[in-house]
């Protein structure tokens, strides 16, 4: 395999839904409260991470938080899937026909860097019918901290493609300096895109291999993501 690339979701690939919604609702019926969540920003943090930093600002013990995350996903994921129902995922400028020219590629492999939990990347994904695209990925339910997750994905592509794919070999697109800096401690290449809530300035700050406004020059992205 010449190249693995490993896409984040939110503000990369997809954006808007109901997702924060249904996690605040969630939180508030596990746990009692969600206090300050509107003043917590979640871009590029893990779900695991954006629920311990709202609960620990709200008083409660890690003990505690630890405990009722368990539930805290079951109810969050039935939320989130009732509410795509009515309001999928939009996706991004540029993403089908990216994935698309990818796909024709048989030498790449197309897989996930996220900080949502595994069944919400799914949801997500599924809603905006993007998820056969992707054959590996690493999650937020795979480790609380996000610069864990590319070295999880990499071990996931080698066993399920069967080559020794190498870290730098791989490369980790996103549109936050946390999947930059994910992805330099990974030892990979990285790309950052500013259809999130950063600007193509901000991300260029971050020392990105490659920044762009967004992937609507489709074999330009091709280009530089396979080169």
């Amino acid at each position: 395999m010449r190249r693995l690339i490993l896409f984040d979701i939110d503000g990369t690939l997809v954006r808007g839904g109901p997702a924060k919604d249904a996690f605040v609702q969630a939180m508030q019926e596990t746990f009692g409260t969600a206090r300050d969540a509107d003043r917590v920003l979640f871009a590029g943090k893990t779900d695991p991470q954006i629920a311990r930093e709202i609960l620990t600002g709200a008083g409660v013990d890690r003990a505690t938080v630890d405990r009722g995350l368990p539930a805290l996903w079951e109810r969050y994921l039935d939320y989130l899937d009732a509410a795509l129902e009515h309001h999928p995922m939009t996706v991004l400028p540029g993403v089908r026909a990216l994935l698309d020219g990818l796909a024709l590629l048989g030498d790449i492999g197309v897989g996930l860097v996220t900080g949502n939990i595994a069944g919400g990347a799914k949801l997500k994904l599924d809603s905006a019918g993007l998820w056969d695209h992707f054959g590996v990925g690493s999650y937020g339910s795979d480790h609380e901290e996000r610069d864990e997750l590319p070295s999880i994905a990499l071990r996931r592509a080698r066993e399920r493609w069967g080559h020794l794919i190498e870290a730098d070999q791989a490369v980790i697109v996103g549109d936050t300096p946390r999947d930059v800096a994910c992805g330099r401690v990974g030892g990979m290449r990285t790309l950052a895109v500013a259809t999130g809530m950063f600007s193509t300035s901000q991300l260029e700050a971050t020392g990105a291999d490659h920044v762009l406004a967004d992937f609507s020059a489709t074999e330009q992205v091709v280009a530089l993501l396979t080169a």
